[in-house]
């Protein structure tokens, strides 16, 4: 006997063929929009950089812009000095931090930020000589109130003066911590400085409620004291020894990154 269109064989038959024809198209869907995404997610990487740089210029590209302003290096943040181990095109210090070889797990009083675990290597961007930059940008991220928080801080060529700040990706409370890409509360981090006149690797720029009176102080976020501490506590660790610490310190004494290396390579010929 002939089963009718209504039969439940029927019913699942086309079911199944329908679920396998939709995971072939959007599966061929996804793998042909890969290399798509991927150059997106690169333009706007260049884009949030010349953002922060305040480089950004309607008149060119921002590939062009990029390409003209900014260099991509790779420093080794143990000892804050540059390595050509890694291509900084190509290095995901994601993936490093992740990597045993690369990267290494923080104790509970290091990990202020609340990442786990670190690369040892990072990328920055330098903007103008590359032995005397006008800009350095610094990748930074941390634990939010619900999730981590990544962004990029720019800093004068004295290792020590804020440009600014920004935030690409994080999943704070709009209206409350999502401020953090106010442009008006952005605005309060130019001039900032990180470091006081000590001359140590400890820093001491920080959110305050109550409004900001010193020049390491910027307002904290209203309405949101937890993503404020994660703003500062991810500051804290980037820019202490943990961190950019050791980099910045060549900038703030004065001393360019190929007098340090060439430093460090007379005193190694001494002890020979």
């Amino acid at each position: 006997m002939a089963q009718g269109n209504n039969s439940i064989k029927k019913i699942l038959t086309v079911a199944f063929a329908l679920c396998v024809v939709c995971s072939i198209i959007v599966s061929t869907a996804a793998v042909a929009l890969r290399p798509l995404q991927q150059t997106n997610q690169e333009l706007d990487r260049k884009s949030n950089i010349l953002n922060v740089a305040k480089l950004s210029n309607s008149d060119t590209s921002v590939e062009e812009t990029f390409r003209d302003k900014i260099t991509a290096r790779v420093v080794d943040l143990r000892t804050g000095e540059y390595t050509d181990q890694f291509d900084p095109d190509t290095f995901n210090q994601f993936e490093a931090a992740r990597d045993p070889a690369t990267g290494r797990t923080l104790s509970g009083d290091q990990d202020i930020a609340g990442l786990s675990r670190v690369e040892n290597f990072a990328t920055i961007y330098l903007v103008g000589n590359v032995d005397d930059p006008d800009q350095i940008v610094l990748p930074i991220r941390g634990q939010g109130l619900w999730g981590s928080m990544y962004g990029f801080l720019s800093v004068e060529g004295d290792g020590n003066t804020i440009v600014s700040i920004t935030y690409y990706d994080h999943s704070e409370t709009p209206g409350l911590g999502a401020e953090v890409n106010n442009p008006r509360w952005q605005a309060q981090w130019e001039g900032k400085k990180i470091y006081d006149d000590e001359g140590d690797l400890s820093p001491e720029i920080h959110l305050t409620k109550g409004g900001a009176s010193s020049e390491y102080e910027v307002d904290a976020l209203s309405g949101a004291t937890l993503t404020s501490n994660g703003v500062t506590n991810m500051l804290q660790f980037w820019m202490s020894p943990e961190g950019f610490g050791e980099y910045l310190a060549k900038f703030r004494s004065g001393i360019t990154q190929e007098e340090a290396q060439q430093a460090d390579v007379d005193l190694e010929s001494e002890g020979a």
